[in-house]
């Protein structure tokens, strides 16, 4: 994932929203599992997984506060701790109907 704001496609947000991520772990065997995002954008979102993943790997994601599903490829994977690793997914499409804001950032459209 771009380090630098100047480099994003669109702006990225603090935000909470209780997720489920889905997709198949190391030898092909399928996991599901919650966890929340940290920042997000139209484009992507920045979350903590246990399960690992690698760069380029297709997940599915299902918002629980909406329940919409959305597509992505992991984009970004973070030094693991504590068990948790930052994972950074890139939509397949921009999606920002996917977070239910009332008022995104104006660059999200």
């Amino acid at each position: 994932m771009p380090t630098a704001t100047a480099e994003r496609r669109s702006q990225r947000i603090t935000l909470d929203v209780p997720l489920v991520v889905k997709g198949h772990g190391e030898g092909k065997q399928a996991f599901r599992e919650q966890t929340f995002t940290l920042s997000a954008n139209a484009h992507g979102v920045l979350l903590t997984l246990r399960s690992k993943v690698s760069v380029g790997q297709k997940l599915l994601l299902l918002n629980q506060k909406n329940w919409d599903e959305c597509e992505g490829r992991v984009a970004y994977v973070g030094m693991a701790h504590a068990g948790m690793t930052r994972v950074g997914i890139e939509f397949t499409r921009p999606a920002p109907e996917f977070w239910s804001l009332h008022a995104p950032p104006e660059d999200w459209f």
